[in-house]
């Protein structure tokens, strides 16, 4: 046998183990971080894709709440753990894609975390507090420009999606209003609805509800159609904003160096998840759209976005913690 022939030879050896480990995986609960506070979306779709994912594979799914720095402590917290499939996250736009633009972070995405699959995408709502007089985006709008630096948007944290919509609000429309960032949504929610914020983007499922109730008023939905889940709502391009398509989507990371057939394994298994009408039924009602793809696509597709963030950062003149 040639040199090649043995070094071939041996590496299939190696990898003939880590196959049959895959099959049997996994053998013991399995910890599904999620960056934020209960109640968020991130919070909402671990628990009901992880519950399914458990009956699967008939082990325990461990959701584990890390909030802080906008999602950036708890995708840390997978960037760093064993590469074993273990521990895994449900994680969003803003800690992959945003945050590694804005301010200095311990991971690099494509680096240091294994895409497993994109889970899910959900336009940003634009809401006003109650007492806040705009009815629609041209009111908000002149509100704001009679009152420069005297309004303030909520977000779940510096580099999270709901800053940058904002930040692209402000650019789009001219106007000066004031960030305050928050650990989580549901904290940004809470001070909203206690009027001291006026305003914020936030995912559809953490509003809704709120929405419904008509405890705080929508303005606009980040999309370019309406949300089945909230028809009444126009769109920003509806409101003469046709650039400011603002969608946030979730995905399943686990870290870099875990063995392929185990990525491989968590994705079959949440696909199979996201693919049960139950589960579908469940999180459509939260106005989220399923996706499911390969590790490969969901590679490219953070890669992407990682691009388009960091050019509105940059257009937005947003100061970044580099």
């Amino acid at each position: 046998m040639t040199i090649c022939g043995r070094l071939l030879a041996g590496l299939l050896l190696l990898l003939v183990p880590v196959a049959a480990a895959a099959q049997d995986f996994p053998t013991k609960p399995i910890r599904l971080i999620v960056p934020f506070p209960p109640g968020g979306p991130n919070d909402i779709i671990a628990r009901v894709i992880g519950q399914k994912m458990s009956e699967l594979v008939k082990q325990p799914i461990i959701v584990d709440n890390r909030g802080g720095q906008g999602g950036v402590l708890g995708t840390d917290a997978v960037a760093k753990a064993a590469p074993d499939g273990y521990t895994i996250a449900i994680a969003s736009a803003g800690a992959l894609a945003i945050s590694p633009s804005m301010e200095k972070v311990a991971y690099d995405t494509l680096k240091d975390l294994a895409p497993v699959t994109l889970v899910a995408t959900v336009p940003e709502m634009l809401v006003v507090a109650s007492n806040v007089p705009a009815n629609n985006m041209s009111e908000l709008v002149a509100l704001a420009k009679a009152q420069p630096g005297k309004l303030n948007f909520a977000s779940s944290g510096p580099g999270s999606l709901p800053h940058l919509a904002c930040e692209l609000f402000k650019l789009t429309a001219k106007i000066d209003i004031v960030h305050v960032p928050y650990r989580g949504a549901a904290p940004a929610v809470n001070d909203l609805l206690g009027q001291q914020v006026q305003m914020t983007f936030l995912d559809l499922p953490v509003i809704l509800p709120q929405v419904k109730a008509g405890t705080l008023r929508p303005i606009a939905l980040g999309a370019r159609e309406r949300a089945p889940t909230a028809p009444d709502v126009p769109t920003t391009a509806e409101a003469g904003m046709p650039d400011l398509i603002i969608e946030n989507w979730y995905g399943m990371v686990a870290p870099a160096q875990t063995p392929p057939p185990i990525v491989a394994r968590l994705n079959k298994l949440a696909n199979e998840a996201m693919a049960d009408p139950t589960v579908k039924d469940k999180l459509a009602e939260q106005g989220l759209t399923l996706a499911g793809d390969t590790p490969e696509h969901f590679r490219g597709f953070i890669a992407a976005d990682i691009k388009r963030w960091a050019k509105v950062i940059e257009d937005a003149g947003v100061v970044t913690a580099k």
